[in-house]
């Protein structure tokens, strides 16, 4: 059985990255999801990210008593900024017994040709892809290890949510009802 990793800056966490998630367990086979925390992406600007630790807890808040899916924050000790091969040769050496795959949308595996060390990700983890509707092309299809999921299309993003939230518009059926609260209690992304 794979472990499903799924990065991301969850920024916030939001249905869409659930509905995903539980996807990816419950109907591609995974035994596990671990939602990846990730630190700072390196192909993304680091403006409005919120601090780890609070994003980790949302994540946490989102999961629920779900125990298919595992809120992991791995990548804040390991060096900045994250690079996945780096993740993955760590996960690698730290859990021997268990098989990793990723999860990522069709968007990201046409740029996955701009990550360090894609080749060696690409020959030595199977790569589960969601479709996304900004995806124009089937990248990868014909590679061994490259799946590609009817997983639902999902049209919500986290920059959206944040946006509206800073605009004073109620989001609260775009996120998970404890995710809603604890941003609402915190005033997260309102500035």
């Amino acid at each position: 059985m794979e472990i499903g990793l799924f990065f991301g800056s969850f920024n916030p966490v939001h249905n869409g990255h659930m509905i995903i998630a539980q996807y990816m367990c419950e109907f591609a086979g995974m035994s596990e999801v671990w939602m990846v925390v990730s630190p700072h992406n390196p192909l993304k600007p680091i403006g409005t990210l919120l601090q780890d630790y609070h994003r980790l807890q949302l994540v946490r808040t989102a999961i629920g008593d779900y125990n298919k899916i595992k809120a992991s924050d791995i990548e804040f000790s390991l060096p900045k900024p994250s690079f996945t091969i780096h993740t993955l040769t760590y996960l690698q050496e730290r859990f021997r017994d268990k098989q990793f795959a990723l999860i990522m949308g069709a968007d990201n595996i046409e740029t996955i040709h701009k990550w360090k060390n894609y080749e060696q990700i690409l020959d030595n983890y199977r790569i589960y892809v969601y479709p996304r509707t900004t995806a124009t092309t089937r990248t990868y299809e014909q590679h061994k290890n490259v799946i590609y999921t009817s997983a639902p299309i999902i049209e919500l993003s986290s920059s959206f949510i944040r946006e509206q939230i800073k605009a004073r518009k109620d989001v609260r059926y775009m996120l998970p009802e404890s995710v809603y609260n604890y941003i609402d209690e915190m005033n997260f992304y309102r500035k």
